[in-house]
């Protein structure tokens, strides 16, 4: 049977592969016979034998075929094997965008990442790590000192760089090492990408995420059309070869739809389209289940998908575009919630190999499956919406904790103050849109999506404008509300200002108010779908 990376070889082999198996089964055929007690009933001669190895050693020869091998030697012709040159170095920028034990996996991810790169042969003086750092030693991780990322695994925390942690986890950092600029650096290890225009970079980013933004552990959040403006300049100043981003967060296909253009050397995938959630996995109560202990979700479905696919294979024999195959069928098709994985950009780095960016574990065999998760095939795996995902870990806290307990007190205090704040941003945002639009267009401008290849607004100042005016009335949106942040755009796009949002948000939040204690029905159910 053949391997993964073969079976997408034979799209471009098919006629090849067929006449190569008929002479294999020939051959097949004469030596059964050869071995029969009536092999003289065979009908085959000594000199057919000799022709069959012939005609099969031509084939192979004329060809280039090797049966069941993904190795550079039968890679398509497309691939371009020369992506990196000699004297070029491979860099890569890890960033996990949240804090919390409750967004446990955007810092288990990127800790998963840097482990892949490191036994892929990239230097740490070449990789830049941007995470919190609260998770590994919270007092609710019931392995201190100890990251997983997903159920029964290892220690992926161990070694990991603390380039930029804590406050010093900013976008204004993020954008500073990523145009090499020292002078910009506000506390940190200092490192920065001082590439050249023959190095590879890499990008992984994983966090919560809105229409037009993914958040940063402090400070403002990264907008679409800032990240544009930075790539821009290193594409200016000739700085890297290419480079390759991978962003985990709801609606990050936004980041990049109607922005990246297709003739830089930039290759793009995003976990989701620009108006979809992506997905965390390996979720407390849920299969495939982390141990008992833990009370928060291990992974997130795109992430682990494309980790645990390099986990399992030699990086040098596998391009860009067999991984997103393979991420794009197990994100979209192998669990009961699911997203599309999408590809932006230029389309002809997804030919290059992994190993010009990820680097290659030479120790790795070739499996012949990505996926170990068929255990028990009559089991849909189940994922759960980001959002969904933080409210999961809340919910089996309040669940775990001993009735009567200091612990199942304050945990019934954060699921009143959780419930409470979607509550107040659910109805503040559509009564602004009922007072900026009138009732009868309120729906529509709630709810508006513009044509794919647009990006989600024509005025970026505005979008922002109008959140800062927003917040400064309400309150922040948080890592729930911001996903009223296409809501907002639609308004940009339809001319309202900043003047008529602090109307409509002052009207709208004047008096704010509290809610009763969520029921099982008003947050568990959301779980149970």
């Amino acid at each position: 049977m053949l391997s993964p990376g073969s079976w997408n070889l034979s799209v471009y082999c098919m006629p090849l592969y067929s006449n190569f198996f008929l002479v294999v089964r020939k051959l097949v055929d004469y030596l059964n016979c050869s071995m029969s007690s009536s092999s003289y009933l065979c009908g085959y001669g000594y000199g057919t034998f000799l022709f069959l190895i012939a005609l099969l050693s031509s084939i192979a020869q004329s060809q280039g075929v090797i049966i069941n091998s993904t190795s550079a030697s039968s890679l398509p012709s497309s691939v371009r094997r020369d992506s990196t040159t000699a004297e070029g170095k491979q860099w890569a920028v890890l960033v996990a965008g949240s804090a919390g034990y409750e967004n446990y996996r955007h810092q288990a991810d990127v800790c998963h990442a840097y482990q892949i790169l490191k036994k892929g042969g990239l230097k740490d003086e070449n990789i830049i790590v941007f995470m919190y750092d609260d998770i590994a030693f919270h007092v609710d991780n019931p392995r201190p000192g100890i990251i997983i990322n997903k159920p029964f695994g290892h220690d992926v925390y161990a070694g990991v760089p603390k380039d930029y942690t804590g406050d010093n986890c900013t976008v204004d950092n993020l954008f500073a090492v990523l145009l090499g600029n020292k002078s910009a650096l506000t506390g940190g290890s200092g490192k920065v990408v001082d590439s050249g225009p023959n190095d590879n970079i890499f990008i992984y980013y994983a966090d919560h995420g809105a229409p037009g933004l993914v958040g940063m552990p402090i400070g403002k959040d990264l907008y679409a059309k800032d990240l544009i403006q930075v790539l821009k300049k290193q594409q200016e100043a000739n700085s890297y070869k290419s480079m390759v981003f991978y962003l985990e967060a709801c609606e990050s296909g936004s980041m990049f739809e109607g922005l990246l253009p297709s003739n830089w050397s930039i290759y793009a995938i995003t976990a989701a389209n620009g108006e979809e959630s992506s997905y965390g996995i390996y979720c407390p109560g849920y299969y495939p289940a982390p141990p008992p202990e833990f009370l928060t979700c291990l992974g997130d479905v795109f992430s682990i998908s494309w980790m645990e696919d390099s986990d399992l294979h030699d990086m040098s024999q596998e391009t860009l575009q067999q991984q997103y195959e393979v991420v794009r069928r197990r994100t979209g098709f192998d669990y009961e919630d699911r997203s599309h994985v999408m590809q932006y950009g230029n389309m002809e780095l997804s030919k290059e190999l992994l190993s010009s960016y990820l680097g290659t574990n030479a120790a790795n065999d070739n499996y012949a499956t990505n996926i170990n998760i068929e255990e028990y095939p009559s089991m849909i795996p189940r994922a759960f919406d980001q959002r969904e995902a933080t409210l999961l870990h809340f919910w089996h806290k309040y669940q775990e904790a001993p009735d009567g307990s200091d612990k199942k007190a304050e945990a019934h205090k954060d699921l009143l103050r959780i419930h409470s704040h979607i509550r107040h941003v659910d109805r503040s945002l559509s009564h602004i849109a009922s007072t900026l639009f009138g009732d009868e267009n309120a729906a529509n401008a709630m709810k508006h999506v513009r044509p794919s290849g647009q990006p989600l607004v024509d005025d970026w100042d505005c979008l922002k404008g109008l959140v800062e005016a927003y917040e400064k009335q309400c309150g922040g949106l948080s890592w729930y509300g911001k996903k009223y942040t296409r809501v907002i755009a639609n308004m940009c796009n339809a001319g309202i200002n900043v003047e008529q949002m602090i109307g409509a948000s002052t009207r709208a939040c004047s008096s704010r108010t509290t809610t009763t204690t969520p029921t099982r029905g008003s947050l568990q159910n959301e779980f149970d779908k």
